[in-house]
């Protein structure tokens, strides 16, 4: 979470009972992987879209998910772009870092974007594209590069761009067409290239390329070329093409070899274009077989002549002529326009327009005269009988006329917005059968005097808003029955009668918005004939309720398909109330939107008529308290919009089992606790909103903070910008810098317990430590023993050995200067000896198990070092687990020196051995070396056979150091 202030730690006494932190939900906190939560610093995430746009941002967040597939850093301050900055989003196919201060992208930056698709790195402060730059992007398909300062472009930069196929780098300060070769060399599948607004003098088609391009799209607008070349055909495909520069006062010089170089484009813009007379037809006989759409904004000279060459052009259809400070349209202008299908003459200052002056384009379908200073509608446009959209938005109209649209039969679209029209007569829209969109909104309307009560039978839009209607009267829109959309806000509209929408049966949305409907407007019952009506705004209206008592006429009872309902935020801030049945009827209803009405109170019935809600905003009023039976009847919803209504628990939030709520906004209340009973309650819960809110800096919010951190599921909105209010010594301090580590169950009980513990379980070892060491010890090698026997058990080896001598090293001169003569050179016996042979590189508890059990009898040279021995006691207890396990006779104990019994005391096993197995004694064999050499001889021949009699060796079973060979 990037630096952070000292850690704050809670002070005074601790209310534990109602912490439920462990020491296990600490350590997950401690272990959680970077981005495995939601929990993000200045990002929010819709789905897998994150958006960071306009956050201040200095440098790229590094919480965001792996998961994302867009991220939006637009509008932010991040001056450089670093190699890590992506690495953890390899699924990212859309990055928009548009309009930043960004002058450096360090190389590799995008290697890891294998799945980019769309790159934004538009009105930046770039001004050299480096090698390697966009390695990695492999499947970039659009690069906007536009409004840097770009002058140079290195060789490589663009290498890995193979599969770019748009490429905006317009309004940046290229000089040389070498920077355009430096790109299209590696970039083979781009078609559509913008060079606009760029310092390029001049265009010669061989520093471009030697072969063809794919372009199909070029733009070479506003830059002050003069020279543009082309001696080969190196746009085999281009249709789209725009050059010319209004800026530019030298002329440009246009030499195109061959009339079949650009014999494909069909859409020219040539605005501005500061060019000699003749070059410019040299141009625009380049395109003459494939022309369809000129456009010729701001010319400076020859506008005339280039309308009558291009509308030469057969297959030349659309023209475009903005900006050009026409101000009178005659006749000549337009006369050889004959196929013109649609002309666009918006943004010049037009006063006037000869009546003839479109009879000569009979084709004429679309006309634009948008954004001039016509006073009425010209009678020009009155006999296009083919027009089917008409444009006339901006201009100074003040009033229009029954026979200004009567003959236009095929119209479809007619905008009159922003006029200055005070009224409309019954007979203005006669005859125009076909129209569909009607746009009047911004003129000085107040009466519509029947315009619509009889006409416009396919009207499916209309447009009404920003006018100065007060009333609707009965049957004003009577006519229009294929009606959709509606748009009346922003009138003065006080009155409304049960009859204002008769008619407007098939209305889908009507937008009421910022008038001055009154309670009065709603009980006429107005609203019972828009029986198909989807969505309904009546926001910013005067509707006030003075109790929550049920209403005797309901007015939205007949609305039973309405699925969006917006209510008024007060023009004045008088408290209301929201009657019980306000909403009785909408048995549909998905959305419904109560934001500041100054409702004090919500009824717990309020929304029993609308079982099917899934999206409610009551944001804005002062509620206090909500109750968890307002939810019951509305099980279905997903969004709750709670923010400022003065709510001081969320604890209702318990009991209104709303288990499909995915989205909760309760941002600026009174609440300082977000307990845990309420987070569990919303289990879809997957977005939530609680800033500026009054934190307790306590621990009866560790649970949150652990939460807010560890949910992979739930995206808490910035909860960075959480600030602690209480208690005094941490307000304005951030939230999540609140230490949670002292925030344990019962810190004191735990110590407790954990001193506790430790002293008992001291005591206990230094018990066992004094008292019970030896038999502790022998009962570890008791169990080292039992591993190894059950490990050899079911081997059944062939024996190698006729005896294995287990000794101590520093008994090694008697094993090899008596014991290994006598039994091996003079009796024959094959001994192991460990030094000789056990096997090199194997773990020596391996080799003893192995030399034990590849062997019949087992000798141990018993002496002082042998029982001190770490290892011959291994040797011994294998031995003995061979002896009491296998019940065969294979043990040979033979001492070396006297051992009392009282020095065996601590080698229980040893003590036990001799209890049960006779030992031979070469101290007591001083006089008769011989005898014991036989004995032994005999033990070592003495079978496994369990009833032979137990060979003795003239010893008697007795106590260590009584018996004697």
């Amino acid at each position: 979470m990037g630096s952070k202030e000292a850690k704050t730690q809670p002070k005074g006494e601790r209310r534990c009972s109602k912490i439920s932190l462990t020491f296990l939900s600490l350590c997950v906190i401690g272990f959680l992987p970077p981005g495995s939560g939601f929990f993000l610093k200045s990002c929010r995430m819709t789905q897998t879209h994150a958006i960071c746009k306009q956050k201040k941002l200095n440098t790229i967040p590094q919480d965001i998910p792996p998961t994302a597939t867009t991220l939006d850093l637009s509008k932010n301050q991040i001056e450089r772009i670093q190699v890590s900055n992506f690495t953890h989003l390899p699924v990212l196919s859309w990055l928009n870092l548009f309009h930043n201060n960004i002058s450096q992208i360090d190389s590799d930056t995008f290697a890891g974007l294998i799945s980019l698709q769309v790159l934004d790195l538009s009105r930046n402060k770039l001004a050299h594209l480096e090698d390697r730059l966009f390695i990695g992007l492999s499947n970039l398909t659009e690069l906007r590069l536009s409004s840097n300062r770009i002058k140079v472009v290195s060789p490589t930069a663009f290498q890995s761009l193979t599969r770019l196929k748009r490429l905006d780098i317009s309004d940046n300060n290229l000089e040389t067409i070498a920077s355009l070769r430096l790109i299209l060399q590696h970039t083979p599948q781009l078609h559509e290239l913008v060079v606009k607004g760029n310092c390029l003098k001049s265009f010669h088609s061989w520093e471009l390329t030697n072969s063809s391009l794919s372009l199909g799209t070029l733009d070479l607008s506003r830059n002050p070329l003069n020279d543009f070349k082309i001696t080969a055909d190196v746009f085999p495909n281009l249709t789209v093409f725009a050059i010319g520069d209004p800026s530019s006062k030298a002329p440009m010089t246009w030499d195109v070899r061959s009339k079949t170089f650009l014999s494909l484009v069909s859409s020219l813009d040539i605005s501005g274009l500061n060019m000699a007379l003749a070059d410019s037809k040299a141009l625009l006989q380049a395109v003459n077989s494939s022309l369809t759409s000129l456009t010729m904004n701001s010319m400076k000279l020859n506008l005339r002549e280039l309308v009558n060459i291009s509308c030469s052009i057969p297959t030349m259809s659309t023209l475009q002529l903005r900006s050009n400070n026409l101000t009178f349209i005659d006749s000549d202008l337009l006369k050889l326009c004959v196929k013109v299908a649609e002309l666009d003459l918006g943004i010049n200052v037009i006063k006037k327009i000869q009546k003839d002056a479109f009879t000569s384009l009979p084709s004429l379908r679309m006309l634009s005269l948008g954004r001039n200073r016509l006073s009425s509608v010209p009678d020009a446009t009155k006999n296009l009988q083919k027009l089917s959209t008409l444009d006339l938005r901006s201009n100074c109209i003040k009033a229009v006329d029954c026979g200004d649209f009567s003959n236009l039969t095929n119209l479809v679209i007619l905008n009159l917005q922003n006029n200055s029209i005070s009224a409309l007569k019954y007979c203005l829209f006669n005859n125009l059968a076909r129209l569909q969109n009607l746009t009047l909104q911004f003129n000085q309307i107040k009466l519509l005097q029947g315009a619509f009560k009889a006409n416009l039978p396919k009207l499916q839009n209309m447009h009404l808003n920003g006018n100065k209607l007060t009333a609707i009267l009965p049957g004003e829109f009577g006519g229009l029955y294929s009606l959709s959309y509606l748009s009346l806000h922003g009138n003065e509209i006080l009155e409304l009668c049960n009859e204002s929408f008769v008619g407007l049966t098939n209305l889908r949305q009507l937008d009421l918005t910022s008038n001055q409907i009154t309670r009065e407007g709603l009980d006429t019952g107005a609203f019972n004939a828009l029986t198909n009506l989807r969505r309904l705004d009546l926001s910013l209206n005067h509707i006030k309720y003075d109790d929550s008592t049920a209403l005797s006429k309901m007015p939205f009872g007949a609305l039973s398909r309405l699925e969006e309902l917006m209510i008024p935020s007060q023009h004045y801030r008088l408290k209301s109330h929201l009657p019980v049945n306000f909403l009785q009827g909408l048995t549909n209803l998905l959305y419904f939107r109560a934001r500041n009405i100054q409702a004090i109170y919500l009824d717990k019935d309020t929304f029993k008529y609308t079982p099917k809600l899934e999206r409610l905003d009551i944001s804005s009023n002062d509620l206090g308290t909500l109750s968890p039976q307002l939810f019951s009847p509305i099980q279905k919803l997903k969004s709750l919009y709670i923010s400022r209504t003065q709510i001081r628990s969320l604890d209702f939030l318990i009991d209104a089992n709303l288990t499909n709520l995915e989205f909760l906004q309760a941002k600026v209340n009174q609440y300082s606790v977000i307990p845990e009973d309420v987070m569990k309650s919303l289990p879809s819960l997957k977005y939530v909103d609680f800033e500026n809110n009054s934190f307790s800096c306590d621990c009866d919010n560790a649970w949150f903070l652990n939460w807010t951190i560890a949910s992979t599921q739930t995206q808490v909105a910035n909860a960075y910008n959480f600030l602690c209010n209480y208690p005094d010594d941490f307000k304005e301090k951030k939230l999540l810098d609140f230490d949670i580590t002292s925030c344990l169950q019962d810190t004191g009980f735990i110590c407790f317990v954990s001193t506790t513990s430790t002293i008992l379980l001291f005591t206990v070892a230094s018990f066992f430590y004094n008292f019970l060491r030896w038999q502790l010890y022998s009962a570890y090698y008791l169990f080292l023993a039992w591993l190894f026997d059950a490990k050899q058990r079911h081997k059944q080896a062939p024996h190698q050995y006729d005896a294995f001598v287990s000794y101590n090293y520093h008994d090694e001169p008697w094993v090899i200067g008596e014991l290994l003569p006598k039994l091996e050179g003079e009796q024959g016996w094959r001994l192991c000896l460990h030094h000789r042979d056990f096997e090199p590189g194997k773990p020596i508890i391996d080799n003893i198990t192995d030399a034990i059990y590849g062997s019949r009898k087992t000798i141990c040279v018993i002496s002082h070092r042998y029982l001190e021995s770490e290892w011959c006691s291994k040797e011994v207890q294998t031995a003995s687990f061979r002896l009491f396990d296998e019940r065969e006779d294979v043990l040979i104990l033979v001492f070396l020196e006297d051992i009392p019994t009282y020095l065996l005391s601590p080698y229980h096993r040893m003590r036990k051995l001799l209890k049960k197995q006779t030992y031979l004694s070469w101290p007591r064999a001083a006089d008769q070396p011989e005898v014991f050499w036989e004995k032994l001889r005999k033990a070592l021949q003495t079978g496994n056979d369990h009833n032979e009699d137990n060979f003795l060796l003239n010893v008697t079973q007795t106590q260590c150091g009584e018996g004697n060979a």
